[in-house]
């Protein structure tokens, strides 16, 4: 399809919540795809549509296998925690240490309205959680607990 840019630090859409999708069509699955490219020529883990300037609650996330779509995602069970360096397509060169769930399970739709449950753990808890916050214009740095130095002493 498509490579978006992927909007960053100081543009105000990256604060706004995102909408439910609510037309499951050719329009959406193109996001979805354009998504997919910018994330794979981005070398990311998860792309939010919001990062690329479209505010409704659409998501990808790379496993190292595949691309899980995500649509209309919503966290319904956390487990434990985990401390580890998180950083950002939107904010590149900056980096800290975050406290996020070591587990988390959600739900969401695929391109084509279909209800898929997901359940992850450690690097990918981190990003679904991560994703979600997009969706609800927050950003990582919220999560920071210390900066990335204190971890290299």
């Amino acid at each position: 399809m498509a490579l978006r840019k992927i909007i960053t630090e100081g543009d105000p859409i990256l604060n706004k919540v995102s909408r439910n999708v609510e037309r499951f069509d050719a329009r959406l699955a193109g996001i979805i795809e354009d998504l997919i490219d910018t994330l794979a020529e981005a070398k990311g883990v998860g792309l939010a549509a919001v990062q690329v300037g479209i505010l409704r609650r659409i998501v990808v996330v790379n496993t190292g296998e595949n691309y899980i779509e995500l649509v209309n995602p919503e966290i319904v069970e956390i487990q434990g925690e985990q401390e580890a360096e998180e950083g950002c397509l939107s904010l590149p060169g900056q980096s800290g240490i975050t406290l996020r769930p070591a587990v988390v399970k959600l739900k969401a739709q695929d391109r084509k309205g279909k209800w898929h449950v997901y359940k992850r753990e450690e690097l990918l808890a981190r990003c679904f959680c991560h994703e979600i916050d997009h969706l609800n214009g927050i950003l990582f740095t919220k999560h920071v607990i210390r900066p990335v130095e204190e971890d290299q002493a």
